[in-house]
């Protein structure tokens, strides 16, 4: 069974450490993403529709908005898993470099023994509690050396050119819009698209080409954004989240988190702290 053991969140974004034995769904985020696999068998990620194993030597980074899954057996036991979603623009700060954009030049990072022990300091940081104040040098520290290391695979410096870096089309630009003015009815992609001024087939595209994900996705990673952030700061009921978010009951609602975040929203809301 799928399980948290401790979730931080904070300005660089959040950390996550999970025992993992249920896969994800194809999903994005806005933050770039760093999968280290501490102990267990290891998971598979797709990464734009790549796929890539995990291990103690090898991590996986995920560029904002590229979309990917994870598939893990459950016949094979638990993983133990540290999940790390970087704000990029907290990277960019923090780097004091205009070249610290979060871009990952490779989905696979090799990880050399003193980056697997600044893996092990933070996974440890984070389930202590303790030192918050250092939390987010060791992640910084963390994160520029993958950054920098998954570029040692990139023949030329070239990164995925389907991780779009911005929307270019007003009509797409429109259509995100009013998915976030939306977000908390139904909402049917068609109307989107017909308010954008787009058929159906064009909207898919069209978005597609400038965001990097399908509507769909775009739209869950709304979603997800939006009931994490509830379940952190809040004490509204995840029933009460779940319907504001356009479910239909607390059990679809959970459906839905437990494919995307991996477990389940009550979990995730026991170990999750903000600083």
């Amino acid at each position: 069974m799928s399980r948290a053991i401790a979730a931080h969140h904070g300005k660089f974004g959040r950390a996550c450490l999970y025992e993992l034995n249920r896969s994800m769904a194809m999903h994005a985020h806005r933050e770039g993403h760093l999968i280290f696999q501490l102990q267990g068998p290891d998971p598979i990620m797709a990464v734009s529709g790549q796929s890539h194993t995990t291990g103690s030597h090898v991590a996986i980074a995920v560029n904002p908005w590229q979309p990917h899954d994870m598939r893990v057996s459950e016949e094979k036991g638990v993983a133990l898993m540290l999940l790390l979603y970087i704000n990029p623009i907290w990277f960019l700060e923090v780097s004091r470099n205009s070249a610290g954009a979060l871009r990952f030049g490779s989905s696979c990072i090799d990880l050399s023994s003193d980056t697997q022990k600044m893996v092990q300091n933070v996974a440890e940081l984070l389930i202590s509690g303790d030192q918050r104040d250092l939390f987010d040098n060791y992640l910084f520290n963390l994160t520029q050396v993958c950054h920098h290391n998954s570029w040692q695979r990139t023949p030329g410096g070239r990164f995925d050119r389907n991780v779009c870096s911005g929307i270019r089309d007003h009509r797409v630009r429109k259509a995100t819009r009013l998915m976030k003015e939306r977000i908390g009815n139904e909402i049917l992609l068609d109307d989107i698209a017909n308010e954008s001024a787009l058929s159906r087939p064009h909207f898919y595209k069209l978005f597609r080409e400038n965001v990097g994900i399908t509507p769909n996705v775009y739209l869950n990673t709304l979603r997800m954004e939006l009931a994490i952030n509830r379940l952190v700061i809040t004490d509204d009921a995840v029933t009460s989240i779940g319907l504001d978010l356009g479910f239909a009951s607390q059990a679809s609602f959970t459906r839905f988190f437990v494919s995307n975040v991996g477990i389940p929203p009550t979990d995730y809301r026991r170990v999750a702290h903000y600083s």
